[in-house]
């Protein structure tokens, strides 16, 4: 027979004005030091024994002392009420201040860029907090994975997440080695993708992406070939730069690449604009110190630095939508 191992509804109470009582064995004392009458201590006993099924006191009119179930419980209940209130006492601090670990999941290709413009000068304005990125080409579902928050491309934020901006909107851009594009015909038009090698993109849920284009004022979705597919862009950046062919990617992770003459953008009256990079986390009532102070840093640092008119504000005025 499986054994009932949950603790019943209220099973603690009373646990507290024993281990007084038991302290300074008496109920008058007891009372003073948790400010309760000396009838509310005597009841919580009362309560106390009938739930366990076994007296824990002897009273007399001049003494009060421990039965031998008493002493038995004392044993186990006291270091085990101690480190409740230790427990406790760790839970409200970080619920008053930022402090312990913020856990934080990122694309790894935007990790570089993280780490110089908002995570080192975090780290150095909250000495009592510790920063964790766990950096992979997966999207994450945060609350079941333990993250505090995540960062991600806007469009593939969920619509019930709260987002808030890091990076402004910027262009898909299509790029290719200057040897590659030596080799083969500079594409001008969308349809020249069909003579060229285009690098793609497997998510995580197997399917391969294809390649977004805005054609005046219509978009248009372009199943492309070649001969490399990644799942992550750093890998799929790098093909490019060794010539296996043209790689869409965001515009701010080909910049570095484009101004060593790495690479070159092609196509760019086609590119569309993708949201931009933003910080997520659930709707949460009660929101810890920690990841408020991390938003209130990604805000300052925002504010100061985009120029796009963007409303950095309010976190709640920017729901995903579809793009």
């Amino acid at each position: 027979m499986k054994q009932n191992f949950t603790v019943r509804q209220g099973a603690l109470d009373g646990v507290e004005a024993f281990l007084s009582v038991a302290q300074h064995r008496s109920f008058r004392r007891a009372a003073a030091e948790l400010r309760v009458t000396p009838s509310a201590i005597s009841q919580a006993i009362r309560a106390l024994e009938a739930r366990i099924g076994a007296a824990l006191f002897i009273r007399t009119t001049r003494s009060v002392g421990l039965t031998e179930a008493g002493t038995r419980f004392l044993s186990r209940a006291k270091p085990a009420f101690e480190e409740l209130v230790a427990a406790s006492e760790v839970a409200r601090d970080l619920g008053k201040r930022p402090a312990g670990l913020l856990r934080l999941t990122a694309p790894r290709v935007v990790v570089p860029i993280l780490l110089e413009s908002l995570i080192a000068p975090f780290c150095q304005g909250y000495p009592d907090l510790e920063v964790e990125i766990a950096a992979g080409p997966d999207l994450v579902d945060v609350a079941a994975e333990g993250f505090d928050a995540g960062i991600q491309l806007g469009q593939f934020i969920e619509a019930d997440m709260i987002a808030v901006r890091l990076k402004p909107a910027h262009p898909l851009a299509v790029v290719g080695s200057p040897d590659y594009l030596r080799r083969r015909q500079r594409p001008e038009l969308i349809d020249d993708l069909r003579r060229h090698a285009c690098l793609r993109m497997r998510h995580s849920n197997g399917s391969v992406a294809p390649w977004s284009f805005v054609n005046g004022n219509e978009a248009v979705e372009v199943i492309v070939s070649g001969p490399f597919i990644a799942n992550d862009m750093p890998t799929m950046l790098d093909a490019a730069v060794e010539g296996l062919g043209l790689a869409q990617v965001p515009e701010p992770i080909t910049a570095g690449a484009v101004k060593a003459g790495k690479l070159v953008r092609v196509l760019e009256p086609f590119a569309p604009v993708a949201p931009g990079l933003f910080l997520f986390y659930p709707g949460n009532r009660q929101m810890m110190p920690k990841l408020r102070a991390f938003i209130d840093h990604v805000k300052g640092r925002s504010a100061s630095t985009n120029k796009a008119g963007v409303d950095m504000n309010d976190e709640r005025t920017r729901r995903r939508r579809k793009v």
